[in-house]
């Protein structure tokens, strides 16, 4: 047998009132995000940090995905309520003190304040709905608060749009306080307090070897092939930091009372499959996502605008089949339901591959509401498949290995998707835009040799000229004739060895489906008795 968490979690005083401010405490935690990027223009535009407005992200990326297995496991340690509540506390801080920025460094450092507060809310949403719902019924409304994230990426743009329009970028981050406030006074009535059973041992060594770990990893992943070349010592040593901090983590772990991640569970296979498939699958869906937008502008034709809302049936999609996937997996089973949700995926790569010059814009969109089809019978069961397959005191630290793996592999398949369209992108355009670059009369060398080097350090850049019809109407009609065909073919068959990649990802996901043993679903009765055995 392997050793169990056994800290007690507390109990649930007031489920409606909790239910309550769940759906609100994530609403608006998932908001947020696509707000703040509808809003970035006008925040540059009066801060002017255009150099480092990647930071605004990226310092939330870090911190948000760094603390999300720490919050896990100090639930389990230390109550849902306290962690639950001290992660809206600090969101609603961090929210606050953005507002109030005065230029880009603060404005960045207050992103990672409010990332540290999300990260912490991520995983306990999830967790305390483990906590308060059976197997059945856990399937039915993980689908619907899965649904909640595809919701607000719909939502998110319009709300950012508004705001901005009618008042200022600041309310972008002032709207999250009397929302949180409500979302924090629900959650607390309705958690009790959680009484602790003996001291509390806190794994600070572990806690600090993950965070040098997972830090070094994501600013390699980040930088690596924009920033700084992927042989650079900055990078190399990013990377060789990140590989230290793990190695010393797992010695950590290995003499930790309480681990943060205990190494056993790697030797679950439900554990390890469950957590693959989110890794790969976070790969591939979030590489579509960044890279359709740019079929939609560049080849399509579609305005920056439009190739934003040109998301939203994928997400209603993925909505729909979340709520349905909900209802659906208690009596096809998990398993199954796995299979078809990831070969879904997989159909959907396929057909987002195949697309061309000749595409429609109703033809792509057909295929990314596929894919959102797919997504959504996923997402919200491999998270009920692990909190059925551990026990309620081990839910904090299942529960955020979860969030943690699939916030890895998006970050993973950004890059690795973006850097397979830099080689593929470069290799097409020296072979057929250069000959006809050097074609040219030598009064153009000035020309022919800026465009040389973007194709060898940027060729993303050269696509830029599709995506703005001004820059495309100041280029001289020969020019244009000769370049844009050759931009277009090249952008085509780059954006499909993007997809094909992804889809080898998600078909690897697939294949790890198979290896799961089937996965019961309890019942109502069987789960409430454990509950009391517990209390």
């Amino acid at each position: 047998m392997e050793k169990a968490l056994t800290a007690p979690v507390g109990t649930i005083r007031h489920r409606s009132l909790l239910i309550t401010g769940l759906v609100i405490a994530m609403l608006f935690a998932a908001l947020d995000g696509t707000i703040v990027g509808t809003a970035m223009p006008r925040i540059v535009g009066e801060l002017h940090g255009l150099g480092i407005m990647t930071w605004l992200t990226t310092a939330y990326m870090l911190t948000s995905t760094t603390v999300v297995p720490i919050a896990g496991k100090l639930a389990d340690l230390l109550g849902r309520r306290l962690v639950y509540v001290s992660g809206l506390v600090i969101f609603m801080i961090g929210s606050a003190l953005c507002g109030m920025a005065n230029d880009m460094t603060q404005l960045i450092l207050y992103r990672g304040l409010q990332g540290i507060g999300g990260g912490i809310m991520m995983p306990m949403a999830m967790v305390v709905i483990g906590d308060v719902f059976t197997g059945k019924e856990r399937a039915k409304w993980q689908g619907v608060f899965g649904g909640l994230y595809g919701l607000a990426s719909v939502l998110g743009p319009q709300v950012g749009g508004f705001i901005v329009d009618h008042l200022s970028w600041r309310w972008v981050f002032y709207i999250n306080l009397p929302v949180g406030i409500v979302a924090t006074v629900l959650i607390a009535m309705g958690l009790s307090k959680h009484k602790a059973e003996g001291p509390v041992k806190f794994d600070v060594a572990g806690m600090t070897t993950l965070t040098v770990g997972v830090v070094s990893l994501l600013l390699g992943l980040t930088f690596g092939g924009d920033r700084y070349p992927w042989g650079s010592w900055q990078i190399i040593s990013l990377f060789a930091l990140a590989a230290a901090g793990f190695v010393l983590f797992a010695l950590a772990e290995k003499r930790a009372a309480e681990p943060i991640i205990p190494l056993w569970l790697f030797r679950n296979r439900a554990f390890t499959l469950l957590n693959g498939i989110g890794f790969f699958m976070s790969i591939g869906m979030f590489g579509a996502i960044m890279f359709v937008p740019f079929f939609m502008q560049g080849i399509i034709g579609v305005s920056a605008t439009q190739s934003g809302t040109i998301m939203t049936p994928m997400m209603i999609t993925m909505i729909i089949s979340s709520v349905i996937g909900g209802r659906l997996v208690y009596r096809i089973g998990v398993k199954p339901q796995l299979i078809i949700g990831m070969a879904v995926m997989v159909a959907a790569f396929g057909l987002l591959g195949t697309m061309g010059i000749d595409t429609s814009k109703w033809t792509a969109t057909l295929y990314m509401m596929i894919l959102g089809l797919g997504t959504g019978l996923v997402m919200p069961i491999l998270t009920l498949a692990l909190q059925e397959s551990f026990s309620k005191s081990e839910l904090g630290v299942v529960t955020s290995s979860s969030q943690f793996f699939r916030s890895i592999g998006g970050t993973f398949g950004m890059t690795v998707l973006g850097a397979v369209m830099n080689e593929r992108s470069s290799a097409l355009l020296d072979e057929r835009l250069m000959p006809k670059l050097e074609a040219l009369p030598a009064q153009a060398k000035g020309l022919v040799d800026r465009f040389a080097d973007m194709i060898h350090s940027d060729p993303q850049g050269l696509y830029s000229v599709l995506f703005s019809p001004e820059t495309m109407a100041k280029i001289p009609a020969p020019l244009r004739d000769m370049f844009v065909p050759v931009l277009k073919q090249s952008l085509v068959d780059s954006l499909q060895a993007v997809f094909w990649f992804g889809l080898a990802f998600i078909a690897v996901g697939l294949l790890l489906v198979f290896g799961l043993k089937r996965i019961v679903l309890s019942d109502r009765a069987e789960a409430m008795k454990q509950a009391r055995e517990t209390e």
